[in-house]
């Protein structure tokens, strides 16, 4: 029985950059409801409890979590665009910065489906 292929580069590059930006939306909504800006009773923190499952997803590879993520990311996006625009000083600031995560990751996820479908081929005649 023969190992699974090891990702090529993009592939790794592609999982680094959404794992780094899926870490840093988790930590940004966790520390914006809590701490730095919080709304109401800090109960706006359960908003990343839908992220946590994907960590798994991507330190395993699973191609189903990186095209799931791609469109929840969208609901994160929307959140930071409408709370940029309706707030003032650090929660707009904060609020910028989660539309900025959300796009790296969704460029990131984007960029890993793209890569391995292409190489799919390649390792299947392989």
């Amino acid at each position: 029985m023969t190992p699974p292929p090891r990702p090529g580069p993009w592939v790794r590059l592609a999982r680094a950059m959404a794992l780094a930006g899926l870490v840093g939306l988790i930590g940004l909504g966790l520390a914006w409801e809590l701490w730095l800006a919080p709304t109401g009773r800090g109960t706006l923190a359960l908003k990343v409890l839908p992220l946590l499952p994907c960590v798994l997803g991507l330190l395993r590879h699973r191609m189903v979590t990186f095209r799931w993520l791609a469109l929840l990311v969208w609901l994160y996006f929307m959140e930071g665009v409408v709370r940029a625009t309706s707030e003032h000083g650090l929660g707009a600031a904060l609020a910028v910065a989660e539309v900025a995560l959300s796009l790296l990751l969704f460029a990131a996820c984007a960029l890993y489906v793209r890569v391995r479908l292409r190489a799919a081929p390649a390792e299947a005649a392989a």
